[in-house]
């Protein structure tokens, strides 16, 4: 089974709950919105420290690094079958500020064309309604588990 490890990154905007998410490259995702954002993460094997993977994933896909208190918000499995893993914590930083690590693929499919996509083309703030309608589905359980924790208004 495919687990990965992430982090929720959250913000207190007047009393009102914020998480930054991001949105992934290349082809297949471009013009998607609905339920294609995600929280930063990223693939880890057995004998991997899942909150080390996270950290690192959270800085590959942003070019920021993440510091704090960090809150386990267990895991969820996805439509996909991945299993993932997520900490929240709370920070802030500039969204149109990220700097992604890239990947190559053939495109298009079967071409023999090869191009390098960045891993996360955008980042942004969202309300906790906001997210609902962009994250991931099964990703939206770390999201009311943060709330549930911290019993902030959304």
């Amino acid at each position: 089974m495919r687990k990965s490890a992430g982090i929720v990154l959250y913000r207190l905007n007047n009393n009102y709950l914020e998480v930054f998410l991001v949105h992934p490259g290349g082809p297949y995702w471009q013009g998607k919105e609905e339920g294609a954002w995600s929280i930063p993460k990223g693939e880890f094997t057995d004998g991997e420290d899942p909150l080390t993977t996270a950290k690192r994933e959270f800085k590959e896909e942003t070019s920021f690094t993440i510091e704090g208190q960090f809150i386990d918000l267990g895991q969820v499995q996805q439509k996909s079958g991945k299993l993932v893993l997520a900490w929240a914590v709370e920070g802030d930083i500039e969204a149109s500020k990220i700097k992604s690590n890239t990947f190559r693929q053939e495109w298009p499919y079967k071409s023999g064309k090869w191009h390098s996509f960045p891993e996360v083309d955008k980042g942004a703030w969202f309300s906790f309604s906001d997210a609902q309608i962009h994250i991931n589905p099964a990703q939206f359980t770390f999201l009311e588990r943060l709330v549930t924790l911290l019993k902030k208004d959304t």
